[in-house]
């Protein structure tokens, strides 16, 4: 007769659920010293974060319309520019001012394509008072929703890593950006690449410092603006290069197709890298360049802005974003707002949990207080 086994767990603390467990009681003596600590701490770290904030120097300047304007020079409405600065001894600051010229070829040297002309925006703006680096360069777009299901999911992580791509992975990763309709890859694959900003900004320019004649450039360093773990994560694309075609919104940069010279790597564009970190919000800016030589002087500015990206086809606007930086980053006063409300809000939580327990104050473990003793309660 075969022994009967029984189902019973082991007389284990771990099986008999006899382990040890603390479980916090949650008395005026521990709750109302916590409520008034975390008001004492992070009221004033608030504080601190909201100065650091507002220590940064920061221009926003909307340049959507430029591309409606001709040769001469227009002042921006109020509403399309934003100075903020931290010195108290500033002069008023006037407008900044922008008008439109058609190039024959962009900034990087390329010519235009036949028939064509670029349209460049020359956006000129003052700096007050010495600026010191480093100084940050973004672009700022609105209403481009990068947060998008379809729009996040379309690009293909095994091509961007250099891998060989087939045209049924390219289709099923990147639709409907996967393939051509002579059957080539796009490369890269996906709405995110084939939306790519596109706009090209120029170094900034001096304009007559001191009455001088001579303009002063200020070189704005492209490299060093992508995550370290992007650059050396995307590599070339293996797969051969007459299976691969630019997206359809990079024809003008690769007018001619993909040649072994010059295939399309990830890893040397950092614009790329950056745009492909796609934003959870509908308003965002991404870094273009940055500046971390001598201090800006005080004068009027210029940048040239090469006019390639129609976010009105978005129906947004596009502007740069001129800003330095604290320990905390850019100018965002987020951050201290919200240590400092929740400060006050636990402050106050416990004076109300104070007063409550002074004035009417309630026995702990008190019996009476159990269902079955109050009138209507169980059993009654």
């Amino acid at each position: 007769m075969s022994e009967h086994k029984s189902k019973k767990p082991a007389n284990t603390a771990f099986k008999q659920q006899r382990l040890k467990a603390w479980q916090p009681l949650l008395t005026p003596k521990t709750v109302l010293p916590t409520l008034f600590a975390v008001g004492i701490v992070f009221a004033p770290l608030g504080g601190l974060f909201l100065y650091e904030s507002e220590t940064v120097n920061e221009i926003v300047i909307d340049y959507t319309d430029c591309i409606t304007l001709n040769e001469t020079a227009v002042p921006l409405a109020d509403n399309l520019y934003d100075y903020k600065f931290t010195s108290e001894n500033t002069t008023v600051i006037r407008a900044p001012s922008y008008w439109l010229t058609q190039e024959s070829s962009y900034m990087s040297g390329q010519a235009a394509p036949a028939g064509e002309t670029i349209p460049r925006c020359n956006i000129q703006f003052s700096i007050p008072f010495e600026l010191r680096s480093p100084v940050y360069l973004y672009y700022r777009l609105t209403n481009f929703y990068q947060n998008h299901r379809k729009y996040v999911k379309s690009l293909s992580y095994n091509q961007l890593n250099g891998e060989n791509v087939s045209p049924g992975d390219a289709e099923a990763s990147c639709a409907p950006v996967g393939t051509a309709a002579d059957g080539k890859i796009y490369y890269p694959c996906g709405l995110i690449a084939n939306s790519m900003f596109n706009d090209t900004f120029s170094n900034m320019t001096l304009l007559n410092p001191q009455g001088s004649s001579d303009n002063i450039t200020y070189t704005m360093n492209e490299k060093g603006i992508a995550w370290s773990s992007d650059v050396s994560r995307y590599k070339k694309s293996s797969t051969p290069v007459e299976q691969l075609t630019p997206p359809p919104n990079w024809q003008k940069r690769y007018p001619s197709g993909y040649t072994a010279e010059n295939l399309f790597d990830p890893s040397q564009d950092e614009h790329f890298l950056v745009w492909m970190r796609t934003s959870w919000y509908p308003t965002f800016r991404k870094l273009y360049s940055k500046y971390e030589s001598d201090p800006l002087q005080p004068g009027t500015y210029q940048i040239q802005v090469d006019m390639n990206y129609d976010i009105r086809t978005y129906g947004g606007t596009k502007s740069i974003v001129l800003s330095g930086t604290s320990f905390l980053g850019a100018r965002n006063p987020f951050m201290g707002l919200a240590y400092i409300i929740m400060g006050c809000a636990c402050a106050f939580l416990g004076v109300v949990f104070l007063g409550w327990h002074f004035f009417r104050p309630r026995k702990l473990g008190d019996h009476d207080r159990l269902s079955w003793n109050q009138s209507g309660g169980l059993g009654h």
